[in-house]
């Protein structure tokens, strides 16, 4: 079984809402305490793609296994170069390269839209398996903000990763 990244679809929501209120519920990489709805994840899912911006699922056997996402870093303007991403997989397909997959597809598809820079905010400096996700594809350690959040009853960090697309800051971007 080959994951198949593709856009993400109106129909897809129902399982993108229950993987995410897994991650909400059971982990730290959200600082989210309440899961969000489906009525909730279909506004956001609406405001990321009016705004020009991927999101993408990622099919395994006939079913969504993860779901990755980008939107602005920050919303000031000199920020419109930088977004950031966000991957969630169903932890039934964990360590099967779908987290992987898509977060590949997720940095050409920014890169396409003419991103220079992609920035990943990892819930817990212990989430080894995202930290080397993002390590894995080119992502460099840009900080920690130790104990920035509390969930679960303890304090947690959130590590900021970042990578170039494209050219990076290596030329001016083309529509300034």
């Amino acid at each position: 079984m080959s994951p198949a990244v593709r856009d993400a679809r109106e129909a897809d929501l129902p399982r993108i809402t229950a993987i995410y209120a897994h991650h909400v519920r059971t982990g730290l990489a959200s600082f989210e305490t309440d899961p969000p709805d489906e009525a909730q994840m279909r506004e956001r899912f609406e405001a990321v793609r009016a705004k020009g911006f991927p999101y993408l699922a990622c099919d395994a056997g006939g079913r969504v296994a993860g779901y990755a996402y980008a939107t602005l870093y920050r919303v000031r303007p000199a920020y419109r170069f930088a977004l950031e991403d966000s991957v969630y997989v169903d932890p039934e397909f964990a360590g099967r390269g779908i987290g992987r997959a898509l977060l590949a597809g997720l940095i050409a598809r920014c890169e396409a839209i003419g991103c220079r820079q992609l920035v990943a905010v990892i819930g817990d400096s212990a989430n080894a398996a995202s930290i080397g996700l993002h390590s894995a594809l080119g992502f460099l350690h840009a900080g920690t903000l130790r104990s920035i959040g509390f969930k679960h009853g303890r304090w947690v960090d959130s590590v900021l990763m970042q990578r170039a697309i494209g050219p990076g800051d290596s030329s001016p971007p083309e529509n300034q």
